[in-house]
């Protein structure tokens, strides 16, 4: 399709309902011109979500700023150690669950209007400068993020995270409405795919250049006799650092996206009105939801189990720093080894959904998802698979040194793999089921249910961990979220192609 534009005197909302069924089907495969654009788009995002939502950003922030002011507060005064860091590390838990439920919710009432504000012609490109350019200064902020009275306080680190974290979701819808244009359409669970391989590819090259750059040369005096650039660890520059790296790669990276992807959008088509009629029409079109009954329940079913997958990949380092004790390194490592698999999870989400299709290929994700939850919550300092197995020194390591550790390791290797190649069955599934000309409009409310009901996750973990005191009690409560994700999901019909 080519760009059209609004003529000299034409009425906007003429002109708004005219670009509403115009869509054509992309062309070309995974590596073609625009498919390989779409996917590069992960490659420069994506590491913030992966560094400082879920492994280096948000274990520091739970434990070293969130737990230092609970223990100066005298809360826990009177606690022998270990159960004053237990209790710490459960309420730093729940503080970034908290964090991600208003985050969540933010977002859920904004993100479907923006989406199908894209199926009335409204251009891509220019948001996306806008959130990204957003993100990438939020995340620089990042560095002033110190315990104490040194730098930001706790509540301005927190608003920090929330408005990254909507205009991250605002991005997401943006660049998931590009998708059916990137390519022709047997080749967008491909394109799908590749985009979060590429995407973790990226935050395994950024993890190895922080733990080569600082933290080793920090613990071992190895490959650097210090770390590089003057990073001091006593004052946990090498964390803060994940910031300002993510924000430069983001803004260097974006460019060949913005130079090579397909926006099919109308040169001209005015925001707001674009947005009044995209929320009118979210409005219609959920009040016509028998007319898409399909297209519904599978967007009730990702409401769901999305909920499940957004506690576990946010708060899953956070956990394991906490509850095993791990360091900087450890999550580097840990962080590499799993975006590895993760990067091996999206080519294999891709071909799960051309083997079994989306639908089934998300039902058997599920099933492994819940089964490596519980697997990941049996592993403890002392013992693995709820005490049958005793953990013990493996070798003399500065690092990985117990059974659990290794143990540990292994199940992140199948998280990136599992959770991965969901992410990439559901836009799939979506393509699917979504009528063609309301797709933009659909991953809009793709993306609603991915965020409406997002702080029932972390909200469960927040109650169960706070009443229980146990990180490992909070934790499980999600697998509950992929049960019922699950059962919804075996209701859907969908077609072997796309929907037309």
């Amino acid at each position: 399709m080519t760009e059209t534009s609004i003529s000299p005197g034409q009425d906007e909302e003429a002109a708004i309902v005219a670009a509403q069924g115009t869509h054509t089907a992309g062309e070309g495969g995974a590596l073609g011109k625009t498919g390989f654009a779409w996917a590069w788009f992960e490659w420069a995002r994506n590491p913030y979500y992966i560094l400082i939502i879920i492994y280096v950003f948000a274990p520091y922030f739970a434990r070293d700023i969130i737990g230092a002011d609970i223990m100066a507060s005298g809360e826990l005064e009177g606690m022998d150690p270990e159960t004053a860091r237990q209790v710490a590390g459960a309420k730093g838990q729940a503080v970034v669950a908290s964090l991600s439920k208003w985050a969540g919710a933010i977002a859920a009432l904004t993100a479907p209007f923006l989406g199908a504000a894209f199926d009335r012609g409204l251009r891509r490109k220019p948001l996306l400068v806008l959130f990204l350019g957003t993100l990438s200064v939020l995340s620089f902020l990042l560095w002033w993020a110190v315990p104490g009275e040194a730098g930001f306080s706790t509540g301005t680190v927190i608003a920090i995270l929330i408005a990254a974290y909507v205009t991250y979701t605002f991005s997401e819808v943006t660049h998931n409405s590009m998708l059916p244009d990137a390519a022709r359409p047997s080749a967008l669970p491909a394109v799908s795919g590749l985009g979060l391989a590429l995407g973790n590819a990226a935050a395994a090259l950024l993890f190895v250049a922080v733990i080569g750059m600082f933290a080793l040369p920090d613990m071992l005096g190895w490959p650097f006799a210090e770390p590089l650039f003057g990073i001091d660890t006593s004052k946990y520059e090498h964390f803060r650092i994940a910031g300002p790296i993510c924000a430069v790669w983001l803004a260097v990276m974006i460019i060949p996206f913005f130079l090579y992807s397909k926006d099919t959008g109308v040169k001209g088509t005015p925001f707001f009105p674009s947005v009044k009629q995209g929320a009118l029409g979210v409005i219609r079109t959920v009040r016509k939801a028998a007319q898409y009954r399909e297209a519904f329940k599978f967007l009730i079913a990702r409401t769901i189990y999305a909920d499940g997958m957004f506690a576990l990949l946010a708060l899953a380092a956070v956990y394991v720093s906490l509850f095993l004790g791990w360091g900087i390194v450890e999550l580097t490592v840990y962080a590499i080894w799993a975006s590895i698999w993760a990067a091996v999870g999206g080519v294999a989400g891709g071909w799960f959904d051309s083997k079994l299709g989306p639908k089934n290929a998300l039902l058997m994700e599920l099933i492994a998802i819940v089964i490596i939850l519980l697997f990941g919550l049996s592993v403890t300092r002392e013992s693995i698979l709820f005490g049958l197995i005793e953990n013990r020194e493996l070798w003399n390591a500065p690092v990985f040194s117990s059974l659990s550790d290794v143990t540990y390791l292994l199940n992140g290797a199948l998280i990136g793999v599992f959770a991965t190649a969901n992410i990439s069955s559901s836009r799939s599934m979506l393509v699917h089921i979504a009528p063609t000309h309301m797709r933009g409009e659909f991953f809009g409310l793709y993306a609603i249910a991915g965020t409406v009901t997002v702080w029932i996750g972390p909200l469960l973990i927040e109650l169960f961990t706070t009443w229980s005191n146990s990180q490992r009690v909070g934790m499980s409560a999600i697998g509950l979220l992929f049960f019922l994700g699950f059962a919804v999901l075996t209701t859907v019909r969908v077609g072997k192609a796309p929907a037309d």
